[in-house]
């Protein structure tokens, strides 16, 4: 942030604030939903109350991150009108109707839904319940799909023409959709969502597995974790190569950027695990590289040129330095999640899975790295993406609303203050609820009618539901 901020400089700054606070939200409920579904799916076929036990206790903190996603989206909403009016008005006939379509579809999907999900399994029984549970479930996927659909087509716009005014205007809404990016963006968030909550709830299972090691609830829970992160994390891996591999074509400043790719390398460019970018010399000064690996990451082939950001006018450069480091968080947060599902695979192949204490350990130093991995991901697509905010075409310094910095300072100033006190409380009410046991002994809160009927009671733990026929 420079000494003296311009208005433009302060919208910049409060849209990066507020989107980073509210990204991790829609990250955790996407992944959350469908853990919820598949435990009530499990329930359903095998009957073991443990399942709906665990069900129940991620649900109370399902509803308390979906609730602090739509209040911190919908203040998203309202800097597109305050602080980037040009914006909208140049692309709202292309941006609009997307993010209109993800409240028609997906918000009202998730919100019909929700009420039955949270309370009405007694009233309308089991398998209804399960189908609310589904909707809520694939509500949170067409949301992402949207979403990442609009952000998508902002970044390798396609199917639009451009009117007398200067106005982005639809000509083919299937291009438009599926522009060149979004596959792979789609896969690498929804695969990033599944890895956060997996992470999440594994360290949330390892920390009651140190205070009661034959807890079953959190066997289950920990067994189920490690299990997606060892299966995702590697598929992940492979999504973000293809990823890049895209971003190479359609973006090659932004590969440059993350590479450290200052001048261009025409008989294969070194891979940089480390250093310093210095765009004012214009090299990574005090670098740790791996000859030729980058062309062959990015070309297959070790000696293949690479292109630099010599052969880009300086104007069109992203902020080298932050690019280069927040991509680099998120690949160590990645190599660390792969090694952490290498790790769990090793200890269950020798019967340690819920004894290894160092795995424990693991797993609760990782529970965070899912939400910092998602923000540095994103720090990357958004930062990368500039100077512009749809790439090539309209530049962020002209889609600012014509305001002074002080109207913006108030309203970063306010959100900044709102935003710190609602999700500290919200995130210390989730780690107040994640400390529960699933069903604690001596538990004030109401067991539900299904696990009552099972024959269990705050005290009694989390057992087996009585198969047909068997006495209760």
């Amino acid at each position: 942030m420079p000494a003296d901020p311009t208005a433009l400089d302060l919208a910049r700054l409060q849209f990066a604030f507020t989107i980073s606070f509210h990204f991790i939200l829609p990250a955790f409920s996407i992944g959350l939903a469908s853990y919820l579904a598949v435990l009530e799916g499990l329930w359903l076929v095998t009957r073991r109350a443990v399942y709906l036990a665990i069900f129940d206790y991620w649900l109370r903190i399902f509803a308390l991150v979906f609730a602090m996603g739509v209040v911190s989206g919908i203040v998203m909403s309202y800097q597109f009108g305050t602080n980037w009016a040009v914006f909208s008005d140049k692309t709202g006939a292309v941006v609009g109707p997307l993010m209109a379509y993800e409240v028609m579809t997906a918000f009202f999907l998730e919100a019909g839904f929700l009420g039955v999900m949270l309370f009405g399994r007694t009233r309308v029984g089991p398998r209804l319940h399960f189908a609310a549970t589904l909707a809520v479930a694939l509500g949170t996927f067409v949301s992402a799909f949207w979403i990442l659909s609009a952000n998508s087509w902002m970044q390798t716009p396609a199917g639009y023409g451009v009117n007398e005014a200067g106005q982005f205007v639809p000509l083919d809404w299937r291009a438009i959709v599926f522009n060149a990016s979004f596959p792979y963006r789609l896969v690498h968030t929804v695969l990033a969502a599944y890895l956060t909550t997996a992470l999440a709830v594994g360290a949330t299972a390892a920390w009651h597995l140190r205070r009661a090691a034959r807890d079953p609830a959190a066997r289950v829970m920990f067994a189920m974790a490690l299990a997606m992160v060892a299966v995702t994390a590697p598929l992940q891996i492979l999504a973000g190569d293809l990823h890049g591999l895209n971003t190479l074509v359609h973006q090659p400043a932004k590969v440059m950027a993350m590479e450290g790719h200052f001048q261009s390398h025409p008989d294969g460019a070194p891979l940089y695990l480390f250093g310093w970018p210095d765009e004012a010399a214009q090299r990574v000064r005090w670098p740790l590289a791996i000859p030729n690996a980058s062309s062959l990451i990015l070309k297959h082939d070790a000696y293949a040129p690479l292109a630099g950001l010599d052969t880009i006018p300086r104007e069109e450069w992203p902020n080298v330095p932050l690019v280069f480091w927040s991509f680099r968080v998120m690949v160590g947060l990645g190599t660390l999640m792969l090694a952490l599902g290498a790790t769990a695979l090793v200890q269950a192949l020798r019967k340690r899975l819920f004894v290894s204490r160092a795995l424990q350990r693991f797993a609760i130093g990782m529970g965070p790295a899912g939400f910092v991995a998602v923000i540095a991901g994103w720090v990357t697509t958004e930062a990368g993406r500039q100077p512009y905010t749809v790439y090539g075409l309209l530049r962020t310094a002209d889609s600012a609303s014509p305001i002074d910095a002080a109207t913006v300072t108030g309203s970063v100033v306010a959100f900044a203050i709102v935003y710190l006190v609602v999700f500290t409380a919200g995130l210390g009410y989730a780690l107040k609820l994640m400390a529960r046991p699933v069903n604690p002994r001596g538990a004030t809160w109401p067991i539900p009618g299904p696990i009552r009927s099972a024959g269990i009671t705050p005290a009694s733990g989390v057992g087996h539901a009585p198969a047909p026929g068997e006495a209760r």
